[in-house]
């Protein structure tokens, strides 16, 4: 799917990083969300290549990056030391400015990596999230019905890593197959890739440790932000799906005014996965928001 695009291994300290990069202009980073990798992007990076150099990572944990212990404090897996991989990743290839566009997991990413290191990042265009802690302050029954998996991957271990692992590819198909419009959007070859990745060792444990992770120290970072007055200082744009979950339940635009100070942003016609529900929506829209 991907395969004019270079793929590269780094490391930050012992954690491998894969990915792929491509392209030509300003360089732009992708992340994906979860149960995914990479792969998400194979739509939209068509009509993009021309205007931008393209780093498409895997998130420590997903894809065919490393999966590191969590740790006690699941610390290995906050969006804090997420951003700092996403960060070497840039550096690593030249890029000590740049812009971000992120899906679900990796849109949490991005939000505490242009808090933390707002020099490096330019602009944010951000896939069907609300803010976190806004997400588990403001939870209602009808979210936690849509968004289950919040709430069972965050369990201790190890009974969610025991049952993903007895069957990661029907995980994989009822995460995803309970959205909008079920598997249809998914291109056979890229489901595949979820499949494979997910049934590699370490997966279900690392997945339930980004989950934990975010229901308990990056809740911390993001209260002490709140404290402390920080907010998004780059020009910050939202997306997010008409039949998806997180524009019935949040006043999207709302919830990042309180944690931006440049937002804008509609809905696309389409459910969670944007890109690859309505992959030539969000490839304008990236066209039109950042310098090329």
């Amino acid at each position: 799917m991907l395969d004019s695009f270079t793929p590269f291994d780094l490391y930050r300290g012992p954690v491998r990083l894969h990915g792929r990069i491509g392209g030509r202009g300003a360089p732009l980073l992708l992340l994906h969300g979860h149960p995914q990798t990479h792969a998400i992007w194979h739509r939209v990076v068509p009509e993009l290549a021309d205007h931008f150099t393209l780093v498409m990572m895997d998130l420590r944990g997903y894809g065919d990056s490393g999966r590191p212990a969590g740790g006690p404090d699941h610390g290995a897996y906050s969006k804090r030391e997420m951003a700092l991989d996403a960060l070497a990743v840039m550096q690593q290839h030249g890029f000590e400015r740049f812009g971000v566009l992120a899906h679900d997991r990796g849109a949490r990413v991005a939000h505490r990596l242009a808090t933390d290191h707002p020099d490096a990042v330019d602009r944010l265009l951000l896939l069907d999230i609300a803010p976190t802690l806004a997400m588990y302050r403001d939870t209602s029954e009808a979210f936690a019905r849509a968004y289950w998996h919040w709430f069972f991957l965050i369990q201790p271990p190890p009974l969610p890593e025991a049952l993903i692992e007895g069957d990661p590819a029907r995980y994989i198909r009822s995460v995803m197959g309970s959205r909008h419009a079920g598997l249809a959007p998914f291109a056979p070859e890229a489901l595949l890739e979820y499949e494979r990745c997910a049934a590699i060792d370490g997966t279900a444990h690392a997945i339930c440790e980004d989950y934990r992770a975010s229901a308990s120290i990056d809740l911390a970072h993001d209260r002490a932000d709140v404290a402390a007055g920080r907010l998004l200082t780059q020009p910050l744009q939202v997306l997010w799906g008409e039949h998806g979950a997180v524009g019935r339940c949040f006043d999207v635009l709302a919830l990042w005014r309180e944690r931006a100070l440049q937002v804008s942003g509609n809905t696309l016609p389409c459910g969670h996965y944007l890109p690859e529900e309505a992959p030539q929506q969000v490839a304008r829209a990236a066209l039109h928001f950042f310098p090329t």
